[in-house]
């Protein structure tokens, strides 16, 4: 109708388009992480992208931000409350109990990896998204400290291989059961004078778990808690003598590390070690930003129902760590090589073309032609800016005496050969 605006349809708040230039970029990061867990014997799992709710709810803490702030969770038609994932670790270990991964005839540590989509209901901003993208690895069936640093240094490891080098790694221990009974409530009597002056989600939290105070985002909270009691003086021998173990262990893999001890994670199933990886990037404005960071959680397992189980993992923001390899395009390794485009003149050369191209693919090499009939000058200029180390130049003369022009376009020697090796063993052709 004429005066009628066209409706525009646009992705949601939130979200983001991968294209095809940018997808180069995560499937770069993707391989080497795939590359890198195998070296390390992680298996991939994937699990829905979405659960029911109260995997999310029983394991994440009813006080925690993801669960009372940030859930997209709805009921569907048959009325179950259904919750997109927001992290990755609670739905690998529902699948790891319903699946009865524990049982002895596996091996342990049970060790997998993920890759996928999450989703959180939060302010928009960059790296931060509503939906956005983890890298994780969960192991389980090992109480071994030793086990807790060589998942450290697997994502230390992880971040160095995609070109991240300038990383700085924070650790802390939130202890076992009785660590942190008398470390709770140690804390509440120390916020409950201040209890007035903290915001409305820490008054909430302060008798409830009132760990989350320390993670507040609030700056006055901030303050209040930069007095508070550490939970260091709170350690059970035991706790201690792991967390003693995971600093000498790191020390003697040469890992350079920082206590934090205010550091709680923004999740309730962590137990003693816990760690953040940071980078200063300028992709940040040289501020110390998280960009991976877990521990261990020796309790969610029977939290789901499963047998007492220890376990440990990490997660890692792709949309963050993209940020920083944008910000240094040096450290991005992409692989888009062309190995030859064929120019074909004349219309009587289309199926020899086509038959060409699909045989150098299936030779193992990269190709491609013209599809839009431009002329031989259009054709060359395209292989010049796809960077196609060779072309293959067939005409009317060309299809009569079965040659094919094949030209280096790195040197500009050019030959004349059979159409029929170029078909059967390009490799020859080239040596």
């Amino acid at each position: 109708m004429k005066g009628m605006s066209l409706l525009k349809y646009q992705k949601p708040k939130g979200t983001a388009d991968i294209l095809a230039d940018e997808s180069a970029k995560w499937q770069y990061v993707e391989a080497k992480a795939r590359e890198l867990f195998k070296k390390y014997r992680y298996h991939e799992m994937r699990t829905p992208t979405f659960e029911n709710f109260e995997v999310f709810s029983r394991t994440s803490g009813e006080t925690s931000d993801i669960v009372t702030k940030e859930m997209y969770d709805f009921h569907d038609k048959g009325d179950r409350h259904i919750t997109l994932r927001p992290e990755g670790t609670a739905g690998v270990v529902r699948s790891f109990v319903e699946n009865k991964l524990y049982g002895p005839e596996y091996q342990k540590p049970y060790k997998v990896y993920y890759m996928g989509p999450m989703f959180r209901y939060e302010r928009p901003q960059s790296g931060r998204l509503r939906e956005f993208h983890q890298i994780g690895v969960e192991a389980f069936g090992v109480d071994n400290p030793t086990l807790d640093v060589e998942v450290i240094a697997m994502a230390m490891d992880l971040l160095n291989s995609v070109g991240v080098h300038s990383l700085k790694l924070v650790i802390n221990t939130l202890g076992d059961l009785e660590t942190r009974k008398n470390y709770r409530q140690a804390l509440i009597d120390y916020l409950e004078p201040f209890e007035d002056q903290l915001s409305e989600d820490s008054k909430e939290r302060l008798h409830k778990n009132p760990l989350r105070v320390l993670d507040s985002k609030d700056e006055n909270d901030q303050k209040i808690v930069e007095n508070a009691p550490s939970i260091l003086d709170f350690l059970t021998e035991d706790s201690q003598k792991h967390f003693d173990t995971v600093k000498q262990l790191l020390e003697n893999l040469g890992i350079e590390y920082e206590v934090d001890a205010n550091m709680v994670r923004g999740l309730d199933y962590y137990n003693h070690t816990i760690f953040e990886i940071m980078s200063d990037s300028k992709a940040f404005g040289g501020k110390w930003t998280t960009v991976c960071a877990g521990g261990r959680y020796n309790g969610l397992v029977e939290q789901l129902g499963g047998p007492a189980t220890p376990g440990i993992g990490f997660g890692l923001g792709v949309e963050r760590l993209l940020l920083v390899l944008d910000a240094e395009q040096d450290k991005l390794q992409l692989d888009d090589e062309l190995d030859a485009y064929i120019v074909g003149i004349g219309d009587e050369t289309n199926v020899k073309s086509l038959e060409i191209v699909q045989a150098l693919r299936h030779q193992g090499y990269t190709a491609d032609r013209d599809y839009l009939d431009r002329k031989p000058k259009g054709q060359f200029k395209t292989a010049s800016r796809l960077n196609a180390k060779y072309t293959i130049t067939i005409g009317e003369r060309e299809l009569q005496e079965n040659k094919a022009n094949v030209k280096n376009m790195e040197t500009g020697n050019e030959i004349s050969v059979s159409l029929d090796d170029v078909i059967n063993d390009f490799a020859k052709v080239i040596k």
